[in-house]
């Protein structure tokens, strides 16, 4: 389960994971199409898969989105106060 965000950093890492597990999801990864697949929780499990390995990759440095996504914000708050 993902934690709250913190601050401005731990914002932008959750929504780089959540981007990048919409692109897995398009992808097809975690899908099966053969005579083991089709139960009803397959998908739900699917998902769990996905958003575990696009939490990882941004633990590993991730694509470069969340420093741009943590800039924005940082910008925000400052022309905020």
């Amino acid at each position: 389960m993902p934690r709250p965000a913190k601050g401005p950093r731990d914002a932008a890492e959750a929504l780089e994971a959540s981007f990048l597990a919409e692109m897995l999801k398009a992808t097809g990864l975690g899908e099966q199409e053969n005579s083991f697949s089709g139960s009803a929780g397959e998908s739900q499990f699917a998902s769990f898969h996905r958003d575990a390995i696009a939490r990882e990759i941004v633990r590993g440095g991730g694509i470069g989105l969340a420093d741009m996504i943590e800039a924005s914000l940082r910008e925000r708050l400052h022309d905020d106060q």
